[in-house]
């Protein structure tokens, strides 16, 4: 009886501890936050830690729960690969972005070792990509020059081929098997630029064709009839939206997808002009909404919900591409700068950048934690390398 009284107490204490020590690291972690005085020093933390974080990413939780965590663990509900997919391919993009730079041999190293990690011997993946969301790590490595892309071209095909799998009747790509009557704004940003990009790369016209597409249709549907602002979701067949209009980080999933496909698109091809078109309406609908420490709220038009530093991310790496459109281009500088000063103030003392929204998890189910993210550390870092 005592063997099993002290096993009940070790089983309830290593419970707590599980719950604790995540809490107590947020709490002593946010000790001293925004002290960093100037750019440099800041932009080296921000790299140092992208750097380490490629290698050992930090799980993001699939819930918000913090009480007695380890049943999520054991029920297998805590985490999933799709959503680190997206994390580690922002921090290859921020990371490529400083090789560009730099020309960084340990950073050249550390993506290429990651590479290697995510490709078996055959030049496939090892683990088969089956949602939208992994498309963007297959992007973030095609937008990698210093890796060989033909080396590597079965795991880009097995990447387009999901992407057909999941298209539907309407010609546009669902964002998961289990909702294929939606089309999420979060695709925009999943898929299209790897679609260009891969289109490009191996002259597949269709991938670029359906890219392109996908961002047209939920133009058509998808948007505010006053703002360029995206809800969160329409059905394919009604074409009636759903779900929030004003999700910060559902539009920042657009503008990446958004701009990135306008500026890889060749100057030649007959959808560029229109895509600059919505790219200086999105700008003008977006920059009244940032806040005057350069932040933007997780419900846009919602002045009461808290700031989110993904969205502030997501968005300084749109107004630093989207700048070079001569029209906007200083109200686009502007608000990049405005956009780094706020995540400089909420950066941690070792370089996390923190309160980013956690992972969504339904249509309309949007998540009440703020914490670290790596995908908003990649893009961060992807903008303060490209200016």
């Amino acid at each position: 009886m005592n063997v099993f009284l002290l096993l009940l107490v070790l089983i309830v204490i290593v419970v707590l501890l599980i719950d604790f020590f995540p809490q107590f690291n947020t709490w002593q972690s946010r000790i001293k936050i925004g002290r960093f005085t100037n750019r440099e020093d800041w932009s080296r933390k921000i790299l140092q830690l992208s750097q380490k974080w490629l290698q050992n990413t930090p799980t993001i939780p699939l819930t918000d729960n913090n009480r007695l965590i380890i049943i999520d663990m054991l029920r297998g509900n805590y985490k999933r690969s799709a959503i680190q997919s997206w994390q580690e391919a922002a921090l290859v993009l921020g990371l490529t972005e400083s090789l560009k730079k730099t020309g960084d041999n340990s950073t050249r190293k550390a993506i290429h070792d990651f590479l290697e990690k995510k490709i078996s011997s055959t030049s496939g993946w090892k683990e088969k990509p089956t949602e939208s969301d992994h498309a963007i790590l297959a992007y973030a490595f095609l937008n990698c020059k210093y890796i060989d892309h033909q080396q590597y071209r079965l795991a880009f095909d097995e990447t387009y081929q999901m992407l057909l799998s999941l298209k539907g009747e309407d010609g546009t790509v669902a964002y998961k098997n289990h909702v294929r009557q939606y089309r999420f704004v979060d695709t925009i940003g999943f898929i299209c630029p790897f679609l260009v990009s891969y289109g490009l790369k191996f002259q597949i016209p269709e991938a670029i064709d359906l890219a392109v597409k996908q961002i047209k249709e939920f133009q058509k549907f998808g948007m505010m009839e006053q703002l360029h602002i995206p809800c969160h979701t329409y059905h394919a067949e009604t074409k009636i939206p759903v779900g929030l209009f004003g999700w910060g980080r559902g539009l920042g999933w657009y503008v990446i997808g958004l701009i990135d496909t306008w500026h890889a698109l060749p100057e030649q091809h007959p959808s560029k002009k229109e895509l600059e078109h919505l790219v200086i309406a999105t700008t003008h609908s977006v920059l009244p909404f940032q806040s005057e420490n350069g932040g933007f709220h997780w419900l846009l038009f919602d002045q009461g919900s808290r700031l989110d530093s993904s969205t502030a991310a997501t968005l300084a790496w749109f107004f630093t591409v989207a700048s070079e459109i001569p029209e906007i281009s200083q109200k686009c500088i502007v608000g990049k700068q405005k956009c780094l000063q706020y995540l400089k103030s909420v950066t941690r003392r070792n370089g996390a950048i923190d309160f980013s929204q956690g992972d969504t998890k339904a249509i309309g189910i949007y998540s009440q934690t703020f914490d670290i993210l790596p995908f908003t550390q990649g893009f961060c870092l992807r903008t303060l390398m490209k200016d």
